[in-house]
């Protein structure tokens, strides 16, 4: 985590997303217009979208911490890749549900394996899910953190792989709404989608912190007991 955020204090973390979230719910709501094709199912956009690139930046996280891991061994990047991928892993399942029931409500369909990136965003959550299998299937030490960081690091790779997927995609499960040209959307639409990305990162940060502080203390009192018998 950079440097300025780990001042950040989880108190001021943890209320930031509240304010976020209620700011990002009142746009959706209120200021944010309804489609003239789907009309307010549309407005799970402003949700499933962010969910997933957070699930993205999670992995990819998770893969940098990884990354370091193997590279200069700090104390602690394990843990940390640990927790990253975890909280990809849940919205990751966010991003499959609330993407099943947007293509429900407006094409009356919950899933179709025909569409590439649907199978793909599939591939990806499966496999990190298979990460805590290879975790915990190995005795803790420095081989399970080498075999885990590796495993992350090549995971890394489905993730441009599923955007773009999603990216060359022409079917009407998945609508491509940036290009080349920017976002291909109205301003205020463009504004509540950045206020619920914003609002989700911070959600995941402060799930992230939350998960390391408890990991780290769990990880104090089996030593203590240890010490102690």
């Amino acid at each position: 985590m950079p440097t300025r955020l780990r001042q950040i204090t989880l108190p001021v973390l943890a209320w930031s997303t509240v304010g976020l979230f209620g700011t990002a719910l009142a746009l959706v709501f209120f200021y944010a217009p309804v489609d003239g094709d789907q009309g307010l199912s549309q407005k799970i956009f402003y949700i499933h979208v962010p969910i997933a690139l957070t699930s993205y930046a999670c992995f990819g996280w998770g893969a940098a911490k990884a990354f370091l891991h193997l590279w200069k061994r700090p104390p602690g990047a394990d843990l940390e890749s640990y927790a990253a991928i975890h909280q990809g892993v849940i919205f990751g399942a966010l991003t499959l549900v609330t993407g099943s029931i947007w293509a429900r409500s407006s094409w009356g369909i919950w899933w179709t394996w025909s569409s590439n990136q649907l199978v793909t965003f599939l591939i990806l959550f499966l496999f990190y899910s298979a990460y805590f299998m290879l975790r915990y299937s190995v005795e803790p030490g420095p081989a399970r953190a080498n075999m885990c960081a590796v495993y992350a690091l090549f995971g890394v790779v489905l993730i441009p792989v599923s955007w773009l997927s999603i990216r060359l995609a022409n079917d009407f499960i998945h609508p491509t709404v940036f290009n080349q040209h920017g976002p291909q959307m109205a301003g205020s639409m463009f504004l509540t989608f950045c206020v619920c990305l914003a609002g989700l990162l911070a959600l995941a940060g402060t799930m992230y912190r939350i998960e390391l502080a408890g990991k780290r203390l769990d990880s104090r009192l089996r030593e203590l007991r240890e010490l102690l018998t």
